[in-house]
């Protein structure tokens, strides 16, 4: 045979071989197991014989050598028929037996390896119920020992599910549980915009109004949390009344409500918060602006008596001057006396009905108690002033200073 023929031949074959495959039918027989008809390749027979060699070891309650066999079918025949049954059994068996992490891992290869499989929804839910059971707490086991409970380990297997299944009627879910995982880590931003995802991509999907309350819910919590940022407080009140307006018939809306009344009464608690912290860290005009404030936008709640009850302390403690809010210009002992001089005067020109001249405040001098300015350079010779030697004493001291040296005899 020539080189082109035997190219031909072989070209020829590799177009037979995956139509035999796909015309082939896999039959479950009560008596015989597993078989593929309508193949009769030596792969396929084997991968039968492999199959009903596995499910023997398991109805015998082998089901470690089950678990064995089935991966055995899985890695030596992975183009065959039974190899996504197979590997369904796999993730069955690991979560019959609580390995919860191999298992989804189990799952997900299905997932990747046979997304045409006729189990693809079946092994969805079983991946999704796994996942489930993360956020719910379930710990992991490290070298077969449970450990503490992983909340990204949930995160990281609702998001592989929203990945591998995005158009099973579990995507949503997913998607939302992942919010979920993120939310109960603390992490709010993210979570938020895992929720967003769920509104705009799922809009039509039952849960997204329950995303829609979940972003309203997460910055209330933040707001709880001690967040002094206002924009979460606006933010939080527009997720509210956008729920309300978008799912008037949802039954989380009087809830939404009353959360709305939460975060009205929570702006004055927010800023009585505010005022104690710089209150706690002697920024007393700070603090007595946001104690003015909770008076101001809560008038006669317990808060505002708080608020005042505290502004009267500080003017007691500091003066009314010092507590006042504002840049203010230092006064000298000059300018304080100046200022009582024209006291009067002042008070007189206030008056509506005065037609004198006006009172101008006169500029103070400013007198520098700083180091001495750089001394002038002499530049020209008639500049410098001749030197002058001291005069000489007219006679030496009649006692001489004993510490000198006395002089030769």
């Amino acid at each position: 045979m020539s080189k082109n023929a035997l190219v031909l031949s072989l070209t020829l074959l590799g177009c037979v071989v995956p139509l035999r495959q796909s015309e082939a039918a896999v039959v479950y027989r009560s008596a015989e197991g597993w078989s593929v008809e309508g193949d009769n390749s030596a792969d396929a027979g084997s991968a039968a014989a492999q199959m009903r060699y596995a499910e023997e070891l398991e109805q015998k309650g082998d089901e470690a050598g089950a678990y064995k066999a089935y991966k055995a079918l899985v890695k030596r025949y992975g183009q065959s028929v039974l190899a996504p049954k197979a590997q369904r059994k796999v993730g069955l068996l690991l979560q019959k037996h609580a390995d919860y992490d191999k298992a989804f891992e189990a799952y997900n290869t299905y997932l990747t390896k046979y997304p045409q499989g006729v189990d693809f929804d079946s092994v969805v839910e079983q991946a999704f119920t796994i996942a489930k059971l993360f956020l719910e707490g379930q710990k992991r086991k490290i070298m077969g020992v449970p450990t503490t409970s992983s909340m990204g380990r949930a995160q990281t297997m609702f998001e592989t599910i929203v990945k591998n299944a995005p158009f099973s009627k579990f995507a949503s879910l997913a998607q939302f549980n992942v919010g979920q995982a993120l939310e109960k880590q603390g992490k709010y931003p993210e979570a938020i915009k895992a929720y967003q995802v769920v509104v705009n991509k799922y809009a039509g999907d039952a849960i997204a109004d329950d995303a829609l309350y979940q972003i309203g819910y997460v910055r209330l919590r933040e707001t709880r949390e001690g967040s002094y940022d206002r924009t979460t407080v606006s933010k939080a009140r527009e997720s509210f009344e956008d729920f309300i307006n978008r799912y008037p018939e949802s039954e989380k809306v009087p809830q939404a409500r009353e959360n709305l009344k939460a975060l009205e009464g929570g702006n004055a608690k927010g800023s009585l918060d505010i005022a104690r912290f710089y209150d706690k860290t002697k920024q007393h005009r700070a603090a007595v602006i946001y104690y003015n404030e909770v008076i101001k936008t809560q008038p006669g709640s317990p808060e505002s008596e708080i608020a005042k009850a505290r502004i009267e302390e500080l003017k007691q403690q500091f003066g009314e001057d010092a507590l006042r809010a504002g840049p203010e210009r230092t006064e000298t002992g000059a300018r304080a006396a100046q200022r009582r001089k024209l006291q009067a005067k002042l008070a007189t020109a206030s008056r509506p009905d005065y037609v004198g001249p006006p009172v101008v405040l006169p500029e103070e001098k400013v007198i520098s108690t700083g180091a001495p300015g750089k001394p002038k350079l002499r530049t020209s010779p008639s500049n410098i002033d001749p030197a002058v030697e001291p005069p000489l004493p007219e006679s030496l001291p009649s006692t001489p200073d004993p510490d000198l040296p006395k002089p030769p005899q």
